[in-house]
């Protein structure tokens, strides 16, 4: 070979190495705004940095990116990271169409708000009904994903409303007797049943007192008619198009590093996580102590230092 077609390679290869690190260098600026996707326009913030940014799904359906706010502000001092909230919640655009209302149209907002930002490598983040929008992501666009974080997930409806049921066996029996009242459709005391709902879902979803400021913005500005049509009334009442919802057969497919995380008195059962698991070859899973679904808020350093390492390992996993 010429000398000067060696060089030629030597700089053909440098140029191409240059290509594969400069995505993770890549610096992405801070932005806010409003996209129009299908039905209307969606909100959304991106916190810059350099780095392979880090797109955050937040839970409901219908419950808005502002409690993640915790989590997405320190995860933003290491990294670009990226909030929306899905059309009909938060800063989004109000909705009343039904068709609106699937799991495809969320897929479709995600994918729009990339191809709109020009992100073609990144990590996904998914919380609660996150979870599942993550999984139907990647199922129909699994390309540019480097990594997923499946956290407090929901990867089979009919699991999720089961596990309500153990849960509750925890709870006094009036507090019980009422929750399953109302689950089967019966009327009951209306005090009674103030009291069993504060109940479980400060056992189980929000443990932590008062409740956070982000935590209140979510509920204040969340998407009632979009979480009734797609879950129902209730996180232990499925009624809606979701009902049906299992992708645990789905979940070999992940070739990505996942992550699953569980609150210790989650929703999302430990034991039913460490199951969902056990499904994805290689994956992991960290159980979040001291917390219940919104680990976020309830323990936020655990959450932290959770995602921290393991994108600490999906790092050095590719160097």
């Amino acid at each position: 070979m010429k000398p000067f077609r060696i060089l030629l390679l030597i700089a053909i290869v440098a140029v191409g190495y240059m290509g594969c690190t400069s995505t993770e260098k890549k610096e992405i600026p801070d932005q806010e705004g409003f996209l129009q996707v299908n039905g209307g326009k969606i909100w959304y913030k991106v916190r810059g940095g350099n780095g392979i940014p880090l797109l955050m799904l937040h839970g409901g359906p219908g419950f808005t990116s502002y409690y993640l706010t915790p989590l997405a502000d320190s995860i933003a001092k290491d990294r670009p990271v990226i909030l929306f909230d899905q059309l009909g919640c938060g800063r989004s655009d109000k909705i009343t169409d039904t068709s609106l209302m699937d799991m495809q149209h969320h897929v479709d907002q995600v994918s729009a708000l990339l191809q709109h930002l020009k992100i073609t490598s990144f990590d996904l983040y998914g919380h609660s009904f996150g979870t599942m929008l993550a999984m139907d992501f990647y199922l129909q666009h699994p390309d540019n994903i480097r990594s997923i974080v499946l956290a407090s997930p929901c990867m089979r409806t009919q699991t999720w409303v089961s596990d309500a049921d153990v849960l509750m066996q925890g709870l006094p029996d009036t507090a019980r007797a009422a929750l399953q009242a109302l689950a089967k459709g019966l009327q009951t005391d209306s005090t009674q049943l103030a009291h069993a709902l504060d109940l479980y879902y400060g056992s189980f979803y929000n443990r932590k007192k008062p409740l956070s400021p982000y935590v209140d913005s979510s509920l204040r500005l969340q998407a009632l008619n979009v979480y009734r049509h797609m879950w129902g009334p209730e996180e232990f009442v499925a009624t809606g198009n979701l009902k049906n919802y299992d992708r645990t057969g789905d979940l070999s497919k992940l070739k990505v590093p996942v992550l699953f995380t569980a609150g210790q008195y989650d929703a999302a059962r430990p034991a039913t996580v460490m199951y969902y698991q056990s499904l994805v070859k290689g994956a992991s899973f960290v159980e979040i102590m001291d917390a219940g679904h919104s680990t976020m808020t309830d323990n936020i350093d655990a959450d932290i230092k959770a995602t921290r390492a393991f994108w600490r390992t999906v790092a050095s996993q590719r160097q």
